[in-house]
């Protein structure tokens, strides 16, 4: 057979052989063509220029319109106006009578700010005022909570860390889950041992500790000073570092939040205390507390 004749058979095999070769062909050259296209994406350093960016870190916003307030007895204004009461007239967060932080921030802070507080207050039952206030959708949320968890009647009895950082959580999971974009000022708690270490120069002041059964844990027996006294109070000091570390931590996981140490720093005297108990805050000292917020939430960055 010639050569012509040799080609043309092969011809007609290729015509009579099943769909699969060039089925076979096709896919190969399929898969070349989509390697080619692959390569080409490349920036020619190993990188997808087409993945999608992060979305970016919501802004902080330095007036907001409206607030809620959390907490205990500093928040309430107990006795500031008067022995053994709350005077939220006058607190830091949401008072009327004072330049407190709604009145600085919020053109309407009658009808803008919710006080969630309540005297006695420990971390465990911030979940219950977080769902409270969350119903107003405030547009910042104030914390100032745990010195109640410190103040217990013996040390055994101050709350478990763990316990606390749970809570607290758990409280801002609530605020997460109804607001997102909800910014959220958190206070470290006030130095319990500088407190004492202040009021203890004022007997009617001990009287009150002792009478009202105030902070037992630090205030009992002000003016002892046998090891087992002070041993007591370093314990209490210590419990309070270490709620504020978890305020701290906690806090730095969510970019809506900021952490305030300057409160556990700051120095208060006799004028700022209450001249019932030398213990809470005075007017003055519920006015200093309210300056100290409002630098903290308008502020362009987090200060701490």
């Amino acid at each position: 057979m010639g050569t012509n004749g040799r080609r043309e058979t092969a011809r007609a095999r290729w015509r009579r052989r099943p769909g699969r070769l060039r089925s076979a062909v096709a896919a190969a050259v399929s898969l070349a063509l989509v390697a080619f296209g692959a390569t080409a994406c490349d920036d020619g350093g190993g990188k997808d220029t087409a993945r999608p960016s992060h979305s970016p870190r919501p802004a902080w916003n330095t007036r907001p319109q409206s607030l809620a307030s959390l907490g205990d007895s500093i928040t309430r204004g107990f006795d500031a106006c008067s022995v053994l009461a709350d005077c939220p007239e006058v607190s830091w967060a949401t008072g009327t009578q004072i330049d407190s932080l709604a009145r600085r921030l919020l053109p309407s802070p009658e009808t803008t700010s919710w006080n969630y507080a309540r005297t006695g207050a420990r971390m465990a039952d911030l979940p219950d005022q977080m769902r409270a206030a969350v119903t107003h959708r405030p547009q910042l949320v104030t914390v100032l909570v745990g010195a109640n968890d410190a103040c217990r009647p013996d040390v055994a009895a101050m709350t478990a860390v763990d316990s606390f950082r749970a809570d607290f959580e758990k409280s801002l999971a609530v605020l997460r889950r109804a607001q997102p974009t909800a910014q959220v000022y958190v206070a470290s708690i006030p130095d319990l041992k500088r407190l004492w270490a202040e009021g203890r120069k004022n007997s009617l002041g001990k009287q009150v500790w002792r009478l009202a059964s105030i902070c037992p844990s630090m205030l009992r027996d002000a003016d002892a000073s046998d090891p087992v006294a002070e041993q007591r109070r370093a314990a209490v000091d210590e419990r309070v570092r270490a709620y504020n570390a978890t305020l701290k931590a906690v806090c730095a996981r969510d970019v809506l939040c900021r952490y305030d140490d300057a409160v556990h720093g700051y120095g208060f005297t006799g004028q700022e205390l209450s001249q019932w108990d030398w213990f809470h805050p005075s007017r003055k000292g519920q006015g200093e507390l309210a300056g100290l917020a409002y630098r903290t939430i308008t502020a362009d960055r987090p200060l701490t």
